[in-house]
């Protein structure tokens, strides 16, 4: 079956369509069309507190254009989600409002938790092998969001405003960053034991540079040096030397010094960077939605 699927981030949008089918190893997605457009809507919330009108009319322009596509494509169900741009925008309600009444489409904002609980919802996941603990992490742009699991079952979830864009814009307080090392030194008895993923445009770029992409594979040491490079260099600079857009040439630092932080307090000496996002998250959500018998023999 065919699913659409909008993800609507802090740094961009993005609309995914794709065709489920069930394998014996489990649903596979095939990506018929991912188109991701920068609007940027938490440098506007993370700065002024709202959603300026000029980028408020990208935003539903954007929307108006992919429910054309839908349209077209004619999937058997869609669904939107919004984050924490929109959920912490004071005129986010209202111009959801407007969303609605112009193309359609309900919007439903989530929290971190329910972000992360959407990816987990992937079965791209590996599983722990001989490590004791899997931490996935995803960095987002106005977020990050943390699972933590063993042996496939849940232990605990948290959601740190540290983002991308928040960092760009000088909005994340020092305490935000002791109170993420607190959560994690929870599992320190795990500590070098950990099998640590990541999601988000940001690492997977990392890792396909400086990395290991064909095993989606990203070294401590690796990072650290991309981190280097990258800090001292303008953004001008990294769009030349590594092709970058703008959007990403900016965010990439600040996700990498957020992933290194992060591996530094467990001791992990690399990350798992699947190719996976909140859209594909939803896909998965929609065929199980279409398949609820199915899910209750998993």
């Amino acid at each position: 079956m065919l699913y659409a699927a909008i993800d609507i981030g802090s740094n961009a949008i993005r609309l995914l369509i794709a065709e489920t089918r069930r394998e014996e190893e489990g649903i596979k997605l095939n990506k018929q069309n991912l188109i991701r457009v920068p609007i940027r809507l938490g440098k506007d919330v993370y700065s002024e507190g709202f959603i300026t009108s000029e980028r408020e009319e990208n935003f539903i322009n954007t929307l108006k254009a992919f429910k054309l596509l839908i349209d077209v494509y004619a999937p058997e169900d869609y669904i939107a989600c919004a984050t924490a741009a929109v959920r912490e925008a004071s005129n986010g309600k209202k111009i959801l409002q407007r969303i609605e009444k112009e193309t359609g489409f309900t919007i439903r904002v989530i929290d971190g938790i329910e972000e992360a609980r959407i990816i987990r919802n992937t079965n791209a996941l590996p599983d722990e092998g001989n490590d004791l603990l899997t931490l996935f992490v995803d960095v987002g742009g106005g977020s990050t969001e943390l699972s933590v699991k063993s042996k496939g079952e849940l232990l605990e979830q948290k959601s740190f405003n540290i983002g991308t864009i928040r960092l760009l814009n000088g909005k994340v307080d020092k305490d935000v960053w002791k109170d993420l090392e607190q959560w994690l030194m929870k599992f320190d008895y795990a500590f070098g034991k950990i099998n640590l993923l990541g999601s988000g445009g940001n690492i997977k770029k990392l890792t396909k540079l400086f990395g290991r992409p064909n095993e989606n594979v990203l070294i401590y040491n690796n990072l650290a040096y991309a981190w280097e490079k990258l800090d001292k260099m303008t953004v001008e600079e990294r769009m030349k030397f590594f092709d970058f857009r703008y959007d990403r040439a900016d965010v990439i630092v600040p996700a990498a010094r957020i992933f290194l932080f992060i591996m530094e307090v467990i001791k992990a000496d690399r990350v798992l960077a699947p190719k996976i996002g909140v859209a594909d998250g939803l896909i998965y959500d929609l065929y199980w939605k279409h398949h609820y018998e199915e899910s209750k023999e998993q």
